[in-house]
């Protein structure tokens, strides 16, 4: 385990994509995406209400739902694999979109899960380096495994 406490940057994280399309298993390779400036990781939950005669017409709920996103931001890496392989799916759909996302936190917990890649962010102003950005929805149960 690592020896770790208290905050970090977020650059501390590793974020790794799988390149082999599946979104069940670890074939394949797990490469770094080059020059992401931001990471953000949203996670939904869907809630049921209802209201009750027992609780004198007062709001129950229950979480039925969860989802999550990863959304990216940087710029566009020719040349670096994990890049290249998000910029390759621009114009793809179905399940040429599928892939796995893994993120390590400093601490050693890990999440990992099934993912369909939507480009959000290409090109931009003459004088910019050009951007690259992508949410990453989930596609199935993630796992999530605690520090040990």
């Amino acid at each position: 385990m690592p020896n770790f406490t208290g905050v970090f940057p977020v650059y501390e994280i590793n974020l790794e994509i799988n390149t082999s399309g599946d979104v069940t298993g670890d074939a394949g390779a797990w490469v770094t995406i080059a020059d992401m400036e931001t990471a953000s990781l949203s996670i939904d939950t869907g809630v049921e209400t209802w209201n009750s005669l027992t609780e004198d017409g007062w709001q129950r709920a229950l979480a039925t739902a969860k989802a999550f996103t990863l959304s990216l931001g940087g710029k566009r890496c020719i040349g670096d694999p994990g890049n290249d392989y998000i910029a390759s799916k621009s114009f793809a759909n179905g399940r040429d979109c599928d892939s796995r996302i893994r993120i390590t936190f400093p601490d050693g917990a890990k999440f990992e899960g099934g993912v369909v890649i939507s480009i959000n962010e290409q090109l931009g102003d003459a004088t910019n380096v050009s951007p690259l950005g992508c949410d990453l929805t989930s596609n199935g149960k993630p796992t999530y495994t605690p520090a040990a």
